[in-house]
């Protein structure tokens, strides 16, 4: 008989371990599912293209979001950071697997670019090297693959490491489009977020409502010859923390 449970910590550790450890989740014991899914960069993947995110680079381009330094959370073969990076910003990239920060060092090598990628849980002992204060924390397909448990996490994340004055850039499932359309009970009691969890503007306004939305819009469904990713079924979020 164990009664290991004192803190909050010690609460959402337990309630990572309700969930079947594979792609349902971005925590810990997924890590090993990710490197899977990584492993063959042939894979017809659409995020796996070198290509940032349509909704990033119009963003930049209209001078809705800046600064000099930025965090990728859940970065993949580092796309993203890559854009952000010839962009002019310093950026720190994290992913829950170590196949995927191997690509995307790679690219970066090929690319010239200075990235600092770290592998592991930003929500565990990974997220300790995320300091801040950062003026874009930057989030293509990381936040639908949480349960809803590690919403707290996430948003006491941001709280920690968002500059005042700085922007989160979210895209994720749209409700009616793609994912998982459960409730948050019914995840717990199925003990899988089946592929990842769908959201609404309403949900994401309420999960966000510390920060003040900027846009929220579907991202743009971008052809194969485009040199940017963009897929209809996911939202492109800007949110905005407010000074003082």
């Amino acid at each position: 008989m164990e009664r290991d449970v004192r803190t909050v910590d010690d609460v959402l550790v337990l309630l990572d371990g309700l969930f079947a450890p594979d792609a349902d989740r971005w925590t810990g014991g997924a890590a090993g599912w990710w490197d899977g899914f990584y492993t063959d960069r042939t894979r017809p993947v659409p995020f796996f293209a070198d290509k940032p995110d349509e909704n990033l680079v119009e963003w930049l381009e209209r001078g809705l979001i800046g600064g000099r330094r930025a965090l990728d959370l859940g970065c993949g073969p580092g796309r993203n950071a890559l854009h952000l990076a010839a962009r002019g910003f310093a950026v720190d990239a994290v992913d829950l697997s170590s196949t995927a920060v191997t690509w995307a060092r790679e690219r970066a090598t090929e690319a010239g670019a200075e990235v600092r990628f770290l592998r592991g849980d930003a929500f565990g002992p990974a997220g300790a090297q995320l300091t801040g204060p950062y003026d874009l924390v930057y989030d293509s397909g990381c936040f639908h693959h949480l349960p809803p448990h590690r919403r707290i996490s996430y948003l006491a994340l941001l709280d920690r490491v968002l500059a005042p004055g700085g922007h989160l850039v979210l895209t994720c499932f749209a409700a009616g489009a793609m994912g998982c359309e459960l409730s948050d009970a019914e995840l717990y009691r199925t003990s899988r977020l089946h592929g990842g969890l769908a959201y609404t503007p309403q949900s994401l306004r309420r999960i966000f409502a510390d920060l003040t939305e900027v846009e929220l819009r579907r991202m743009r469904d971008e052809p194969e010859g485009s040199p940017y990713f963009g897929e209809a079924f996911l939202w492109a979020g800007l949110f905005r923390r407010e000074p003082g």
